[in-house]
């Protein structure tokens, strides 16, 4: 019995020097493979980011203590942890630009609801823009800001209303006349159809005129219920102007103090930014205006003349309509070029209409080419896509109104964006402290390793 407790006393110590060596073997391998990684001096209130293990070491198996995400029951790893780098970045945008464009369909909504406000204080804004210049020239002249407010907002809505009166005045005038000429150009359209290669038959022109009747006496409920819409849509209009007089009135009167107000409800780290690039906006907003109502204007003259020469009747109404449909960029002058056509057309015949046309796109071309880039410059420059998308956007949102405000919208946010990168960029180059949270995570790493570096090189 001793002997063999001896053996078995003796069997037990090897098997424990067996097991330390073991351990110490395992602990020189693990220390061989371990490479230390520097933690870099962070600033303070910066958290230091975990340290990543270099590649092929065992801080790469779940389980390893260096590893970020350790083994759930079951040796399975961590789900976070089998996701790739770039899924995760992408659902890090995708939730981040899902809440923005939520925010942006709550945004659409509440101006849908007031539209009718939002469109008049746009307008008043247009406005204010093309008649301020003059009341600063009151003002040195010597007359006092309630004074000349006053005079320059009365004289602009007594132009206004001339307009409008005149056109208005024209077409009534005219109608009985242009009523006689449509049905005389509808009869020699008739005749041309008759005559013309495409074999079309009286028989087939009675047909299409009798189904027209027929379709506008079965809808006559419809045409009915259309005329009381546009009641309603007149009675809209007149409030939104009366709402534009008002909010143009005291922008003149008062737009500084306005302006004092809105910054005061920035933050006071973003107000020196917000200060410089609201004067910019407003000479942007102020630049597009002055330019397109010159160039409306010379479009409006010339190719009016143009229609008076040709003796197409209602020249001058015409005229008016292409003046205010050049504030639609685009579509504005495609629109009022072809009812120029259309009245030429079915009063005069087809050869005047091809006169008519050729006017219209010898203008268009003109203002395309030289007087858009002349008068306007670079201070409202918009690429084409930017103005086709913006015009067909603000038609969808808001019709007509929408389509005018669109690319005024689109310029001055153009502006305010670049100066707003490039106020950033100088803040940053002087030293100063960028406006909101600071960095973190690795993004908190890798500044405090360019400040360590810089340091150390200073």
């Amino acid at each position: 019995m001793t002997k063999r407790a001896g053996w078995l006393g003796r069997l037990g110590n090897r098997l424990s020097r067996m097991e330390a060596r073991l351990n110490e073997r395992r602990a020189e391998v693990e220390a061989e493979n371990a490479v230390p990684v520097p933690v870099p001096a962070v600033a303070a209130g910066v958290p230091a980011a975990p340290a990543t293990p270099s590649p092929g070491t065992a801080a790469e198996h779940p389980g390893h203590p260096g590893h970020p995400y350790p083994p759930v029951q079951g040796g399975r790893p961590d789900p976070v942890s089998v996701v790739p780098w770039g899924m995760r970045v992408a659902a890090e945008v995708s939730w981040r630009l899902l809440l923005l464009a939520g925010m942006l369909w709550v945004v659409m909504k509440v101006i849908s609801e007031v539209r009718l406000v939002v469109l008049a204080f746009a307008a008043a804004l247009l406005v204010t823009a093309l008649l301020q210049p003059f009341v600063v020239r009151l003002r040195r002249l010597g007359l006092p800001r309630g004074l000349a407010t006053a005079v320059t907002a009365i004289l602009g809505f007594v132009i206004i209303g001339l307009v409008g009166w005149f056109v208005v005045w024209q077409v009534m005038e005219n109608l009985d006349d242009l009523s006689a000429r449509v049905r005389d150009g509808i009869n020699e359209l008739k005749l041309w159809a008759l005559d013309s290669p495409f074999h079309v038959t009286e028989k087939q022109i009675n047909d299409i005129a009798k189904n027209l009747s027929e379709t506008i006496g079965t809808n006559t409920e419809q045409i009915t219920s259309a005329g009381l819409q546009g009641v309603t849509v007149l009675v809209e209009v007149l409030t939104g102007i009366l709402l534009a007089m008002f909010s143009t009135l005291f922008l003149l009167y008062d737009g500084k103090r306005i302006w004092t107000w809105v910054q005061g409800l920035v933050p006071a780290a973003a107000r020196p930014g917000v200060a410089g690039a609201g004067p910019r906006a407003w000479r942007t907003l102020t630049a597009y205006v002055r330019g397109t109502v010159l160039v409306a204007l010379i479009d409006a003259i010339f190719i009016g003349l143009g229609i008076y020469f040709l003796k197409v009747p209602m020249a001058v109404p015409l005229a008016v309509f292409i003046f205010l449909f050049a504030f639609i960029p685009l579509v504005g002058a495609v629109v009022s070029g072809a009812l120029a056509v259309v009245v030429a057309l079915v009063t005069q015949g087809p050869w005047t209409a091809l006169m008519v046309l050729a006017v219209v796109l010898a203008v268009q071309q003109i203002e395309g080419h030289v007087l858009q880039p002349f008068i306007l410059g670079r201070a409202v420059r918009v690429h084409p896509l930017a103005v086709v998308l913006s015009v067909a956007a603000g038609g969808m949102i808001a019709g007509i109104g929408g389509a005018v405000v669109a690319v005024p919208l689109v310029a001055v946010t153009n502006t305010v964006v670049v100066y707003l990168r490039a106020y950033s960029r100088d803040q940053l180059l002087h030293g100063a402290t960028p406006a909101g949270p600071g960095p973190h995570g690795s993004t908190a790493v890798e500044q405090a390793l360019r400040d360590a570096g810089h340091d150390q090189r200073a």
